[in-house]
């Protein structure tokens, strides 16, 4: 699937919002990705998933991980198609950590997926963990790379849609100074700065 085809799926599934938004990172930006109005179809799932499993499908996983929430969908879907276990690490008083009877074993090769990175702060507590627990990270998968390349959180990290949107601190926010009124439409949204 090409970046323009990508594109195309998130403007007509509605995912592809313009506004002013509070992002995971805590950044503000005028363009949000809200995955999950493309993943709601199986068809574009399958086929978005399709291409990252491709691209990991001879480095021998054993897991595939995803952060809570946004990955999980994603993550299971290209588990699914890789034919390998799929977990997920989750929040717990503001940390990742496994939960639910989840492990990783020493050794054991593991592919991180989540849908947007923007800084990558999410994958890398993922991959913290990950290492925790001895096992080896063989990848990164995400559906869209909004930093266009800048975040570099694996030697063999991919993304199907990779390309820079601004983000601003909040203290910066061009949106804010402007009494744009603030949405925070992530999974960890929380009270607007």
């Amino acid at each position: 699937m090409s970046s323009p085809a990508l594109l195309d799926v998130f403007t007509s599934t509605g995912a592809l919002l313009n506004g002013h938004f509070k992002l995971t990172s805590g950044l503000h930006s005028n363009t949000y990705f809200q995955c999950a109005k493309v993943l709601q179809h199986p068809e574009h799932l399958a086929e978005i998933c399709r291409h990252i499993a491709d691209h990991f499908k001879k480095n021998n996983i054993d897991t595939v991980i995803s952060p809570a929430i946004g990955g999980i969908v994603v993550g299971t879907e290209v588990g699914r198609q890789l034919g390998v276990k799929t977990i997920f690490a989750e929040r717990k008083d503001g940390a990742m950590s496994l939960r639910r009877g989840f492990s990783i074993e020493p050794g054991e090769k593991i592919l991180v997926i989540e849908d947007v990175i923007t800084t990558g702060g999410s994958v890398a507590e993922v991959i913290e963990i990950v290492k925790s627990y001895g096992g080896e990270i063989v990848g990164v998968g995400t559906v869209v790379d909004r930093s266009n390349g800048k975040v570099t959180l694996a030697d063999n990290q991919y993304s199907l849609l990779s390309l820079e949107v601004r983000s601003y601190e909040p203290a910066d926010c061009p949106l804010c100074k402007d009494n744009i009124p603030l949405e925070s439409p992530g999974s960890r949204a929380s009270k607007n700065n």
